[in-house]
């Protein structure tokens, strides 16, 4: 097994990566004037970085980038108890490392205003996309993380297709996007939520406590039903008076 520092370096790179290229496509493509990439855009690159850093990273720490995947494996039985608290550090640090570098990017724009453009913050009501209340948001933060979490247990499961585990994710977090992005501009990661709300500030610090809770919440929840789902009965002892 890989040693537990090159691992947390891996989560940190992971994670820096996700949230630089998911809220920097946000931040800085999305609108950009006649060619901007849009919903769909966005979606695709949260897509794109998770795809790429499971197979790059995925080898050596697993590739978790998010503090819901962490305890959603170890709800599954797939991670241990005593690393969650190292990888959730390193995930937060490379999140606001990514937010960090982000915001001095998009700020050597002329007339850019932090408050105004959030660096992608999640949020409800005042700052869902599309005015959804915080119930709302609660519903499909909690629903889509559950959803996430099965694809990642059942991908990665052993008996599943090998090699093909990171399409599935990436394709499952674009997915995610185009559903979620008008309702909280799409979370499912504490991580992803904590570093752009930890330097924007106010109302989205606020309302933080939502984008820990509702996809932790999720995620143990399918580490769960996986884990019952996909156990396998034990076969019938042999006794010998079967024949």
């Amino acid at each position: 097994m890989v040693g537990l520092e090159k691992r947390l370096f891996a989560e940190t790179l992971g994670t820096f990566w996700l949230v630089f290229g998911g809220c920097g496509s946000a931040v800085l493509a999305a609108a950009f004037p006649d060619v901007g990439i849009g919903l769909l855009g966005v979606s695709l690159a949260f897509g794109l970085t998770v795809l790429t850093m499971a197979y790059s990273i995925g080898h050596i720490s697993g590739c978790h980038l998010n503090p819901a995947v962490t305890f959603g494996l170890w709800a599954g039985g797939r991670f241990p108890v005593r690393d969650i608290a190292p990888y959730i550090v390193a995930q937060l640090v490379g999140a606001v490392l990514a937010a960090a570098l982000l915001l001095f990017i998009a700020s050597g724009q002329p007339g850019f205003a932090l408050a105004a453009n959030g660096l992608a913050v999640n949020g409800y009501d005042a700052l869902s996309p599309g005015g959804y209340s915080l119930a709302s948001g609660l519903a499909i933060e909690l629903v889509l993380t559950f959803g996430f979490l099965s694809v990642i247990l059942g991908a990665t499961d052993s008996r599943a297709p090998s090699g093909f585990a990171p399409i599935a994710i990436g394709l499952a977090l674009t997915l995610i996007h185009l559903i979620s992005i008008p309702v909280t501009n799409t979370s499912v990661n504490p991580a992803r939520s904590t570093g752009p709300a930890l330097l924007v500030g106010g109302l989205a610090l606020q309302q933080l406590w939502l984008f820990w809770i509702a996809p932790i919440v999720g995620a143990l929840a399918a580490g769960g039903v996986y884990r019952w789902l996909a156990t396998e009965p034990l076969p019938p002892p042999v006794t010998g008076g079967e024949i």
